[in-house]
C-alpha cells in the first residue's frame, strides 16, 4: 500500500525533520528532537555512514511525497532514463503529480489531504475528473476544482487561511479555483529539503 498510515511525529523525528507538514509533527519536534524508541535520546552515533545519509535522503523524499518503495525505485529508474539531470528529473516528477499540484496550489494543507481530494474525485484536469493521485501533469494543463468542491468548508479554510501563493511554474485562474501548468519545475523552484544527488547514489550502487 502506497500510503503511509502509522504515526506521522514518529517519522519527522526519525529523519530529522515535519515530513507530512502538520503541527503535531512540529510540537514533536521541538519537544523531542531526538530520535523515535526507547534508546533514541541516549543513542550515540559517530559520522553517519554515508549509506545512512543516502538512505535518510531517499526516505525524506518517499514519505514527503507519499509513494511505496516500487513506485519510487520505478520513478527513479524513468528519471535516469531521461535526459538531463537524474536528481532534478526525479524531483520533477514528483512535483508534477496531482497531488502535488493539488497542494502547491494552496487547495489542501498537506500533501496527504491532497491525495484525499484527488481520490475523492473533486478535481478535473483539462475539464476531466481525475481521481489518481499519481497522475503526471503536463505543460498546458488546466487543473480546477470541482464546482461542488469550492463550497466546502474545508476548501474556504485553506484558501483563506492557509494563503499559500503557487510556485512560478503554476499560474492561478478562476479566483484562485484553477491552475494552469506554465512548465515542468526547475530545481531552484522546488522546496523540498532533500539531497537528490544521495538518492541518485544509492540506486546506483
Amino acid at each position: 500500500m502506497a500510503r503511509y498510515t502509522g504515526p506521522k511525529a514518529r517519522v519527522s523525528r526519525r529523519l530529522g525533520t515535519n515530513i507530512f507538514g502538520t503541527k503535531g509533527e512540529t510540537v514533536a519536534l521541538e519537544k523531542r528532537p531526538y530520535p523515535p524508541g526507547e534508546h533514541g535520546r541516549t543513542r550515540r552515533r559517530g559520522n553517519p555512514s554515508e549509506y545512512l545519509l543516502q538512505m535518510q535522503e531517499k526516505q525524506k523524499a518517499r514519505f514527503t511525497y507519499g509513494l511505496s518503495e516500487k513506485q519510487f525505485r520505478n520513478l527513479y529508474e524513468e528519471a535516469n532514463r531521461r535526459e538531463g539531470v537524474t536528481g532534478e528529473n526525479m524531483l520533477r516528477f514528483l512535483e508534477m503529480r496531482l497531488d502535488n499540484v493539488v497542494y502547491r496550489s494552496g487547495w489542501a494543507a498537506t500533501r496527504p489531504q491532497a491525495r484525499q481530494f484527488v481520490g475523492h474525485g473533486h478535481i478535473n484536469v483539462n475539464g476531466k475528473r481525475v481521481d489518481i493521485p499519481s497522475y503526471r501533469v503536463r505543460k498546458g494543463d488546466i487543473i480546477t476544482l470541482r464546482d461542488k468542491t469550492r463550497e466546502l468548508v474545508v476548501i474556504q479554510w485553506n484558501r483563506e487561511v492557509l494563503d499559500r501563493t503557487p510556485p512560478a511554474w503554476l499560474e492561478a485562474g478562476d479566483g484562485g479555483f484553477s491552475v494552469t501548468v506554465l512548465a515542468a519545475p526547475h530545481r531552484d523552484q522546488i522546496d523540498v529539503p532533500v539531497r537528490e544527488q544521495l538518492i541518485v547514489e544509492l540506486y546506483s550502487k
